[in-house]
């Protein structure tokens, strides 16, 4: 059971002049419970990847499959959510509670269950109903409606939940927020979050992948990266500050404990509360 890809590659345009190569041999899968990072710089494959694992786009090599089942728009439907990296474009009701019924209603849930769903999302991402509910989408700043639109996906309740770029414009409140709604939906769903920042949700995952040019740099667990960091440095990404502390520490001759992305502990380490010598 699980999300799964099996040697994916992707085209653009196959067969013409503008043909682009976006995916090529990508393996992976996803299983409820847990979050998966994907991570990598601007056109390496990420926003694609995360469009296939949607059933938006078909691939043309290997296999895209959902609980065992090939993966179609048609089986996607209500079992796996995609939040954009302009979510707050696809807002368009007249209210924002409007705004996150409008996925439960199109699923036929019930309205008694909707109410709770859209209580539950707008919580979730810190937009709660009484002081948001009946704001229109257009009146909230842009990371207020940002985190709406996350709201609305949430509120359908997916079996995986896909995300690209969900902490872009926000600010530290509402990133704070958008982290809680992340660990919350991993109760019930296959996480999948994409950034080109691995600050922001390394702490947070379970795994992680490292996209390169389009194919797997490398694809392990967060804690792997964390005792690695040079793995994100190959594929052109910055080192989370409290890593790269650590590292500096290490170039001049101190001999540390573990990397860590805990900044209490990487400080007493590197003076030598933590083993630093």
């Amino acid at each position: 059971m699980g999300l799964r890809l099996d040697s994916v590659g992707y085209t653009y345009s196959p067969g013409t002049s503008f043909a682009q190569r976006a995916l090529g041999d990508v393996s992976l899968d996803v299983t409820p419970g847990e979050i998966v990072l994907v991570l990598g710089a601007t056109g390496s494959g990420k926003s694609t990847l995360l469009r296939v694992c949607a059933g938006l786009l078909q691939v043309g090599e290997g296999r895209v499959s959902i609980d065992g089942m090939p993966l179609t728009k048609a089986s996607a439907r209500g079992r796996v959510g995609l939040v954009f990296q302009d979510a707050e474009s696809q807002l368009f009701s007249e209210s924002l509670w409007a705004d996150v019924a409008f996925g439960p209603r199109n699923l036929s849930v019930s309205e008694e269950d909707t109410v709770l769903r859209v209580r539950d999302a707008l919580e979730a991402v810190g937009l709660p109903v009484g002081v948001y509910g009946q704001r229109s989408p257009f009146s909230l700043s842009g990371g207020e409606a940002r985190r709406g639109a996350i709201a609305g996906v949430l509120a359908m309740r997916p079996s995986y939940l896909l995300l690209d770029e969900p902490s872009a414009g926000l600010d530290a409140c509402g990133r704070r927020a958008v982290r809680a709604a992340i660990r919350a939906a991993r109760s019930g769903a296959g996480v999948v979050v994409v950034s080109h920042s691995a600050e922001e949700f390394l702490g947070e995952a379970d795994r992680v992948l490292v996209m390169s040019h389009g194919s797997v740099a490398f694809l392990g667990t967060a804690a792997e990266v964390i005792a690695n960091p040079e793995t994100l440095e190959a594929a052109g990404l910055l080192v989370p500050d409290v890593l790269r502390f650590q590292q500096l520490a290490r170039d001049r001759g101190h001999h540390c404990g573990p990397f860590t992305l805990d900044s209490a502990e990487a400080a007493a380490s590197v003076v030598g509360a933590g083993g630093c010598r």
